[in-house]
Parts: C-alpha cells; sequence; structure tokens
C-alpha cells in the first residue's frame, strides 16, 4: 500500500477569459522509506503539486490518499498535522520565539502536551541543542532550516515535505541540509521538490514536471 497516493490531479486558476491549467491530470505514488524528488524549470507548478499533496492546498480536481485515507476538506487539517511534516525555502520560523518553541509549535498546534524532552532531543539530532533558549532571529539561515527540520520532525509524521529546502544557502551549507534531509529516509519518506539536481540524483525516485504533467527524469 502506497503511504501516498494522487489520482489525476489537476489545478486551473482563473484570470479573466484565460484560464491557466498548472497540473493536468498527474497520477504518482510513494511508498514508505522512499525519497522523492521533483524537478523542472520554474513556473512549472512544482511548489504547486507539493502543497496539493501536502494537503495545503485543494486540487481543482482529482484525489489525495495518505496511508490509505482519502483527503478531504473535513480531514486535511487533521492529516496534516498528524501525518505530515514541512520543511519551507523560507523557514517560516516566528523569530521573536525561542528555537525550542518553534520546534515544539506543531505539537502545540495539534494539541498535544508540548514535551521539552522532545524538543531538545530533535535539536541534538539536527546538532543545534545548544541554541535552544537562542531566538529564532539570532541564528544563520543554514541554522535556521535545520531548526525546520527538527520542527516537522517534531509530531514524528511519516511523511517530511520539503520545498526547495537549500534554495536560500550556500553550497557548503546546503550540502549539510540535502544530507540531514536523506538521513531521515531511515525511518520517514521525504518528497522534495528541488531545482539542484545533483542533490534530486541521491533520491531513489526523481520526476520530472513538465507541461502539466510528471515523467520519470531520465539522465541526460
Amino acid at each position: 500500500m502506497p503511504l501516498l497516493e494522487a489520482k489525476v490531479l489537476t489545478k486551473s486558476f482563473s484570470e479573466p477569459g484565460n484560464p491557466i491549467e498548472i497540473l493536468s491530470g498527474i497520477n504518482l505514488s510513494v511508498i514508505a522509506g522512499e525519497s522523492l524528488a521533483i524537478i523542472g524549470a520554474s513556473g512549472e507548478g512544482k511548489s504547486t503539486l507539493l502543497h496539493i499533496l501536502g494537503t495545503l492546498e485543494p486540487p481543482s480536481s482529482g484525489t489525495v490518499s495518505i496511508e490509505d485515507t482519502l483527503v478531504t476538506s473535513a480531514n486535511s487539517a487533521f492529516l496534516r498535522s498528524r501525518k505530515l511534516g514541512f520543511v519551507f525555502q523560507h523557514f517560516h520560523l516566528l523569530e521573536e520565539y525561542s528555537v525550542l518553541d518553534n520546534v515544539m509549535m506543531p505539537g502545540r498546534i495539534a494539541g498535544f502536551v508540548a514535551c521539552q524532552e522532545r524538543g531538545y532531543a530533535l535539536l541534538e539530532q539536527v546538532g543545534l541543542s545548544h541554541r535552544a533558549h537562542f531566538t529564532a532571529k539570532q541564528l544563520s539561515g543554514g541554522e535556521k532550516q535545520r531548526v525546520a527540520v527538527a520542527r516537522a520532525l517534531f509530531n514524528d509524521p511519516p511523511l517530511i515535505l520539503a520545498d526547495e529546502p537549500s534554495g536560500n544557502l550556500d553550497h557548503n551549507t546546503a550540502a549539510l541540509i540535502h544530507d540531514l534531509l536523506l538521513s531521515l529516509t531511515q525511518d520517514k519518506t521525504l518528497i522534495v521538490v528541488t531545482h539542484n539536481l545533483a542533490f534530486a540524483k541521491r533520491c531513489t525516485k526523481v520526476l520530472r514536471l513538465t507541461g502539466g504533467r510528471v515523467y520519470e527524469y531520465k539522465d541526460e
């Protein structure tokens, strides 16, 4: 059984007299423990596809199922908080909050009893336990992204989705983030949108999004 399955996904945006179709009948499945990279030119709809797979926005048509549960408007928030962790290009940390509070935030949003011990353990995993009581604004870009990875893991979701997670980082820092994300696939599943082909090729599967459809990437 796939961990995540999408069937005939479409996404269109309406402009006066000019509807624009971004996604055109996409089918894909992701099994547990897999790492899937989605590549493609800017403007092809990679982030839109990831947002739909992550229940952040609905498709115009088609379905997404997570662990054999069909995503609906009624259950999307619940599935998002229990089954998915997100890492974004722009971090989206609460700058005035402590690093530890940022990591624990998904648990508080989901209504869990926030566990500081788990927050510290995740910060230790990403090498930032010594920054736990710093505010997020005191961190470098690479440190912020490592905090974002720890935050994505807090509710122990089976699936991590990452949208250009190294897009704002220098080469060496980006390499560290790539290593960290791929290390998660020992017990997590990863879907990542990236322009970094070298990173994409380290994943177990690479799909290219072009013309609203996905194709298996073939090395050129």
